[in-house]
């Protein structure tokens, strides 16, 4: 079974500065019917104008990334992390008992896309930490590549959580395949161009959950890039 969440449908919301599209709820957008998926708690969509950002604020017990599309995020917290990423590389704090950070885009002109994704740790009152790296395009170039994982596997980023993430990049008409296990659910995120998964098309912005399906196919319906959540 296949659950599209059409982009037209997240929520919204837009500061001037930022203009954010919540696949579920989210700050002052409230949606019962969509509340997460699994393990998977937010996906937010964020495009920032340049020069501005989020000021230093609190998070405790959550697993955060961010993926940048386009442009550069800097990011600053005080487990006296400090580093500016750009499009292809990750980011995530493993928030656990409390800390402060912040995230900008440090260009004064340049637009900022990038997707920011909460998941919900297995258990409460990890020590906080940090970690980055970066997938190029060659990487994630028709294939699934593993960029988050429970216990680092191909050099992936570590995740206190049982999930796998995957990104990928396509061409019109490539196609990639990927087998859930027994039980699992499948999260799958366009967040470039459009696809088509098991014979139902996804454009820019749109999500699906997938549960029962023994594989999943998707196949680029123009340049894409998506990510891959497989929860258990």
């Amino acid at each position: 079974m296949i659950a599209r969440r059409p982009a037209a449908e997240r929520g919204v919301s837009n500061l001037g500065w930022l203009d954010s599209r919540h696949t579920f709820s989210f700050g002052e957008y409230y949606d019962p019917e969509h509340m997460g998926f699994r393990s998977l708690r937010v996906i937010n969509d964020d495009r920032v104008l340049g020069g501005a950002g989020f000021g230093r604020h609190p998070h405790r017990d959550m697993e955060i990334f961010s993926y940048v599309l386009t442009g550069a995020l800097a990011h600053e917290d005080s487990l006296g992390s400090g580093s500016t990423i750009g499009a292809g590389e990750v980011q995530k704090m493993s928030a656990g008992t409390g800390l402060l950070h912040s995230e900008f885009n440090p260009s004064p002109t340049d637009p900022l896309r990038f997707l920011q994704v909460w998941i919900v740790p297995e258990r409460r009152g990890l020590q906080p930490s940090y970690e980055q790296k970066a997938f190029g395009a060659a990487d994630k170039r028709g294939r699934l590549k593993l960029i988050g994982s429970s216990d680092g596997s191909q050099g992936s980023i570590v995740f206190h959580q049982d999930v796998a993430i995957y990104a990928s990049i396509l061409g019109d008409g490539e196609a990639v395949e990927h087998r859930p296990g027994t039980g699992r659910g499948a999260w799958l995120q366009v967040a470039l161009g459009a696809v088509v998964v098991n014979g139902q098309r996804l454009g820019e912005g749109d999500g699906a959950a997938i549960v029962d399906e023994a594989a999943i196919t998707i196949r680029g319906a123009s340049d894409c890039e998506v990510l891959l959540f497989d929860l258990g």
